[in-house]
């Protein structure tokens, strides 16, 4: 991350959040539920940092908490997100043939429906929870993930290395383990990083339109749709604290996913811009492409 000090920079912060999450029990002045009547809409003061909402519940407190929630549903739902695309994106790339065009078609229909409807939709049939909108925020975005381990997986397949093992007798298991799997790595990095953000907004949202997580677990979007929607103009605070921490969370996880993709794309490594440097290390993909292609042509001149 030295090339890439405003990464490092969010990546620090996104650690401080994860500790802030894992040590809730810890660090919050008071449990998350606890009412304190006497001090409803209370303003910030010593004993309450953020104030307190409606029902006296302390506002810092149940921020510190909700970063455990908004953290860990999407984590747990991006590790089954990018589980789901290894599969399905795997298997179709690796496979090819008729299996590969079925799988892109089914992809295809399921990336033409509108995203938050479909979610709404599954959420509920399926109903409210922490399991499931962990399985439901996986299972969704991972398909549409897919396309892009299957893009990687289909580059590998052009290679010669790759013709190789085949043409040596190698069966489809040692392929995939010593030529597929080792190679897919900086790309499925990449999908992680990037696709974390995209979770935690969508639980959100599906919290603040209330088909998220129960109203007992506390969450970012749950505080933004009941206390901050119903006291929006008496206590504006009450939405503003989990606007500011979901906005600070996402953007340090997309710049940190930037971050990562520039330096694990040989297309964007060697400058400090991200744009293609002067250096080797900063052609192209096509550019190398092309070279190898032209000293082959020249070789068989000769």
């Amino acid at each position: 991350m030295g090339e890439r000090p405003l990464g490092a920079a969010r990546a620090v912060v996104i650690v401080l959040l994860a500790v802030v999450a894992i040590l809730a029990d810890v660090l919050a002045p008071f449990p998350f539920a606890e009412m304190h009547l006497v001090d409803r809409l209370g303003e910030p003061s010593a004993t309450y940092l953020l104030g307190t909402d409606q029902l006296g519940r302390d506002v810092l407190s149940r921020l510190v908490y909700g970063a455990r929630t908004s953290l860990g549903v999407g984590f747990a739902a991006t590790v089954l997100s990018t589980l789901v695309a290894l599969l399905v994106g795997g298997v179709a790339g690796f496979v090819g043939g008729k299996l590969d065009i079925l799988v892109q078609r089914f992809v295809d229909a399921w990336m033409s429906f509108p995203g938050l409807l479909l979610l709404l939709t599954i959420i509920t049939i399926v109903g409210q929870g922490i399991l499931q909108i962990i399985v439901v925020l996986g299972v969704t975005s991972g398909i549409g993930n897919s396309r892009v381990i299957r893009s990687a997986v289909i580059g590998i397949k052009e290679n010669a290395y790759f013709e190789s093992a085949r043409a040596i007798g190698g069966t489809a298991w040692q392929t995939l383990r010593r030529h597929v799997w080792p190679n897919i790595t900086a790309p499925v990095i990449v999908v992680f990083s990037i696709t974390i953000g995209g979770i935690i907004i969508a639980e959100a949202s599906l919290s603040f339109l209330g088909f998220g997580l129960p109203t007992t677990v506390p969450s970012w979007g749950g505080m933004l749709s009941r206390e901050g929607r119903q006291f929006m103009e008496m206590a504006p605070r009450l939405a503003m604290w989990p606007g500011v921490a979901l906005t600070v969370v996402v953007y340090c996880l997309n710049m940190f996913g930037d971050a990562v993709r520039d330096l694990l794309d040989p297309r964007l490594r060697g400058s400090g811009s991200g744009a293609a440097g002067l250096g080797t290390g900063g052609m192209s993909a096509r550019a190398i492409e092309g070279a190898r292609r032209a000293l082959q042509k020249a070789d068989r001149s000769t």
